[in-house]
């Protein structure tokens, strides 16, 4: 058996409430290490081609992978998946916190949920036994208050806990799958497939530990990584960074953040936002996921006699990404607001991203005259206005009046509106996008185009990483035929695509292995701990084959789900040049984005005109092998 694993896969028929165990090749573990590829991989095995999503024949696969169990810095991670209720594409989403560490101590290398219990459930998985328990006096709990429930039903306050919110129970197509209360696989609606089988949560404790082939070379690396953090990633480190909300400044100022529904150049009240203030007005304490020294999980507290505005530290604290959907998007700059409609968020299990962008797409439809109050139930999507949020939060949580319109995306909002709507659809492959201005990063926006569960800012390459010397340039040109210096983030053009290549490759293996992407280790690390783990070796192409693997099993299945490179676009309103701002001038190219797009399906040995892995591409990673598909 291959170290990092059990052999084993748990499979639990809901509907049926049976459960048994899969027993795997060590191959497929060699191959697909777990995350991401193993998702990719069973969806296309065992999902019947264009299922509904929201229909008892979804999968819902929650997937650790080899470094879970290990203890090694980082791997505190897991991986979420199934048939996108948001995009009919692959859903793939990652969390960290404690819960898939806990899963792997449990017994097994993945859980694979099928059919639809009856009325609501929840598992119990420990030491390798599994229950089905009623769930009825759940249904309708938030997250902070299912967890409590759990807790005290189980008496173990050590239990970890994976559950959906009122959002999941009334799918919500971006409702999120919410772990340890305040960590969410948060994109693509995991969290509606999980209500859509009457799955309220699924608890895990366990005591058992994976083999680790060669403890000395895993040990290697977490102690350089003791050594290097500090500096490598001092945006991290005790008293110099707390968290990702340090980047909202910086980016606001060089035109990043993206504001207005990405149609204004500047936030100029972004301060009111900014990290340091709400580190100030709000910061209690930092959390931190298995086995990382860094603790960059804030966690806020604000008391007020308006309970509309007291922050509950058990949800800890928004993320940039949080602070920029409520805030900048809708042009909300009163911090206490966007950090309560975090809260709500994660108290009602959404993810903040599509949630925020929702909000910012019906305050434009407003403005234009696409919407009115008569449409809202009195409600006026007002620009700034921080009093909505609250309240389109819960009203998309519970689908209540026009929050039933807001819980099906921008997509299919603009869709209903008509054609006046597509032009402030921001969204790729029905996924809004994130906070990260493509104009900016332009590889980036390549990377939103191509990633297989719509725009994503994860499974992706940020150009300004390698617009000076430092580590990224250190870590990619490891892996160059010629080493490349510094490039501008504006620029598309052959040294860059090749560096996209090796870094997209590079984040879906972290998202297979599983590791947390802020951490500075290189590609050299993680192949010796992926060695050291599993007893097999690993060189750097090895690693980055995983990746190029995850994303070309995930293209099979969006491919035989209908889509094409017709998918792999961009919205036409972040391709076009701001008139004022630092970004003033600068373009997404039509022409230089066809051929980033072109060049990148070459780099894959997918056909350079469709997109669609070719044999080659499929014979030279062993997918034929994996899914014995004929010569």
């Amino acid at each position: 058996m291959i170290g990092g694993t059990y052999g084993k896969i748990l499979h639990v028929d809901l509907t049926r409430r049976t459960t048994w165990i899969e027993t795997p090749p060590d191959e497929l573990y060699r191959l697909l290490v777990g995350g991401r590829a193993l998702v990719a991989f069973l969806l296309l095995r065992d999902l019947p081609a264009h299922t509904d999503p929201l229909s008892p024949d979804n999968l819902l696969i929650f997937a650790p992978g080899i470094l879970q169990g290990s203890n090694l810095p980082g791997a505190g991670r897991h991986g979420v998946g199934a048939k996108s209720p948001l995009t009919g594409g692959l859903a793939s989403s990652e969390a960290g916190g404690w819960w898939g560490h806990e899963f792997k101590r449990a017994g097994f290398d993945a859980l694979v949920v099928h059919g639809r219990a009856n009325d609501p459930l929840y598992l119990w998985i420990h030491d390798g036994e599994v229950a089905l328990r009623p769930a009825g006096h759940l249904w309708g709990l938030t997250t902070a208050a299912t967890e409590a429930a759990i807790h005290e039903e189980l008496e173990d306050d050590a239990v970890r806990v994976a559950q959906i919110g009122p959002a999941g129970e009334q799918l919500v197509r971006y409702a999120s799958v919410m772990h340890d209360m305040n960590r969410a696989a948060g994109r693509n609606g995991l969290g509606a497939v999980m209500g859509s089988k009457n799955l309220k949560a699924v608890a895990v404790r366990g005591s058992l530990s994976p083999p680790v082939a060669n403890r000395k070379q895993v040990s290697a690396v977490a102690k350089w990584l003791g050594a290097n953090f500090r500096t490598l990633a001092a945006w991290a480190a005790e008293g110099s960074g707390r968290a990702t909300q340090d980047s909202l400044m910086n980016w606001g100022e060089v035109g990043g953040l993206p504001t207005k529904n990405f149609s204004q150049p500047l936030f100029e009240n972004r301060y009111l936002l900014s990290g340091e203030r709400n580190y100030e007005m709000f910061l209690k304490s930092r959390d931190t996921c298995q086995a990382c020294p860094i603790r960059c999980k804030q966690v806020f507290e604000h008391d007020d006699p308006d309970p509309d505005r007291r922050l509950d530290p058990a949800y800890g604290g928004p993320e940039y990404e949080a602070m920029g959907a409520f805030g900048s998007i809708c042009l909300v700059d009163d911090n206490l607001a966007v950090a309560k409609a975090n809260e709500l968020a994660n108290a009602y299990g959404l993810d903040t991203i599509s949630t925020g962008a929702s909000i910012g797409f019906v305050m434009e439809a407003f403005e234009r005259g696409l919407l009115t109050a008569a449409d809202t139930g009195g409600l006026e999507f007002r620009w700034g206005d921080g009093d909505i949020l609250r309240q389109a939060v819960e009203l998309i949580a519970y689908r209540r009046g026009f929050g039933d319109v807001m819980a099906e995306g921008v997509a299919r909002m603009a869709q209903r509106l008509g054609p006046e709507a597509e032009e402030f659809n921001i969204t790729v492959k029905g996924q809004e996008l994130p906070m990260h201005e493509p104009r900016l990063k332009q590889a980036l926006g390549v990377g939103y185009a191509v990633a297989p569960v719509g725009a994503d800012h994860m499974m992706n390459m940020h150009d300004t990483s390698y617009a000076s010397p430092g580590e990224a340039l250190k870590r990619v040109n490891a892996a160059m035929p010629e080493p490349v210096g510094p490039m501008s983030p504006s620029v598309l053009d052959e040294d860059k695509m090749q560096v996209f290549y090796r870094e997209v490759s590079w984040q879906h293996f972290q998202d297979c292995a599983i590791c947390c992407h802020f951490y500075p280790y290189r590609y050299e690390h993680l192949a010796q701990a992926l060695s050291g783990v599993t007893g097999v070796p690993y060189e750097i192409a090895d690693i980055l084959a995983v990746g190029e693997r995850a994303q070309t099993l995930a293209r099979l299945f969006n491919y035989r789900e209908g889509f094409t490179a017709a998918d792999d676009r961009l919205p036409k309103r972040v391709m076009k040049a701001f008139e004022s701002g630092p970004l003033a001038g600068i373009e997404i190219n039509e022409q230089a984005f066809t051929w980033a797009k072109r060049r990148y399906y070459e780099l894959m040995a997918w056909d350079a005109d469709t997109g669609a892995p070719t044999a080659e591409s499929l014979h030279r990673l062993q997918i034929d092998e994996l899914l014995h598909l004929p010569d």
